[in-house]
Order: structure tokens, then sequence, then C-alpha cells
């Protein structure tokens, strides 16, 4: 059996090296990673089973690695932080945290938090996307929040990324016009679907080869779009 692999994202030498020790005295497989860049790519690399984290991290805050990741992936994520106060839990399960862990805490207890989340991990990886997706016209980087259309970046709007990482996320799938402005817009504008013509014309404008008939980003009369690659 393949041992489970573990990426500890955290800035404190001694709590990365006090990790490192107990996770590979257990079997674990450990990686590491200093700050949230650093992390994103290393889960987009190694593809690791769960993923410990600090929040405060010295190039972003890991509320923010932690929605780049569910950009895409499911791997469970354990927050292991000094920031106690229940608005700061709050915030980081629902960017998509799996589980929190206070500073300073029990070895036993973390332990106890990983095994479940490696349990949940097995069972949830059948849904991943890669972090990289490439068409013959252009390429989608989930992970940098890029797009790039022969060899160049192609420079998206918030709304425009949102738009296609939605698409590109439920790739092959029908993604209906209300899912799309509710994810996207937010929930008040479920009715408001110019918005979709509109952005999908300029995403067409600015990523296929011929934007009048559009291989990848289809539209589904009536119903919604599929991104198909």
């Amino acid at each position: 059996m393949t041992a489970a692999k573990v990426l500890v994202v955290d800035d404190e030498p001694q709590i990365v090296r006090a990790l490192r020790i107990n996770l590979a005295a257990r079997g674990y497989q450990v990686i590491t990673a200093h700050d949230g860049a650093a992390a994103l790519r290393a889960v987009a690399d190694t593809k690791p089973d769960v993923v410990i984290l600090d929040l405060g991290l010295p190039d972003m805050d890991g509320n923010e690695v932690i929605a780049g990741l569910r950009g895409w992936t499911t791997v469970p994520i354990i927050v292991l932080s000094a920031r106690s106060d229940s608005p700061d839990k709050v915030q980081a399960l629902d960017a998509g945290a799996d589980d929190y862990v206070t500073k300073p805490f029990g070895m036993d207890e973390l332990l106890a938090r990983l095994r479940a989340a490696v349990r949940r991990s097995a069972v949830s990886t059948s849904d991943e996307v890669e972090a990289v997706v490439k068409t013959e016209a252009f390429t989608v980087d989930l992970v940098a929040k890029k797009a790039e259309r022969d060899g160049q970046e192609v420079h998206l709007t918030k709304t425009e990324w949102g738009v296609l990482e939605l698409l590109v996320r439920n790739r092959g799938r029908l993604v209906s016009q209300k899912q799309l402005l509710r994810e996207v817009w937010g929930p008040t504008y479920e009715n408001e679907t110019h918005y979709l013509r509109v952005y999908l014309a300029q995403l067409r404008r600015k990523l296929e080869r011929e934007p009048s008939r559009p291989k990848h980003l289809l539209t589904e009369p009536g119903m919604g779009y599929r991104f198909e690659n």
C-alpha cells in the first residue's frame, strides 16, 4: 500500500521540522512549502493526499491559498493556525477548508484528524480536474489563474476568469445558466441571462480560433454552456 502524501505549508521552520519528523515516523510521505505560491504549485506538481496549511504565510493569506486550490481540486485541507477566533475559523471553512486545528496543538489530535482526511481523500479523487487544461487553441492554468493563446497570456477580467474557470472545472458537463450566474455573479443575478451571452462572446473572441464557430466554449440553447477540450 502506497504511503499517503502530505503537503505541509508553513513558514515556521520549527513547526515544519516537527511535523516532518512525526509524520515520516508514521509512514507518511512529507512535502513542504514555505509560502502560498509554492503551495499552489506543489499541489499541482505532486498531487498530495492531504494539505496541512498555516494561514499566516509571507506572500498571501492562507484563505487565498484555499480558494485557489478549490478552483480545481478537492484535496482535503487541514488548517493549522494560531488564529483561534471563531470568525477566522468560519472564514477558512467557508473558503473550502475541511478541518481547523489551532496552535499550539496536540500531535495525537492532529494525527487523528489527518487519518480522517486521508480516508476522505481516498474516496474523493475521482472528480479531480487537471491543473492545466489544454486545447489546440488555448491553455487554461487553474493554479496560476491565467489563460494563454499561442503561447501568449490572454488578459481576462475577474468575471471572465470566473466564467471560464467554472466551465473548465466542469469539463464535458453542462453548466446551467442559473448555476453560472449564481456562482460568478451571486444569487440575485440568476435571471440575468444576457450577462452570459455577453461574457461568452468576449471569451470566445479572446480564446477561440473561430469565435463564430467555437469548438470549446459551447452553448446549449436555452439550458447553459459546456467546455470541451
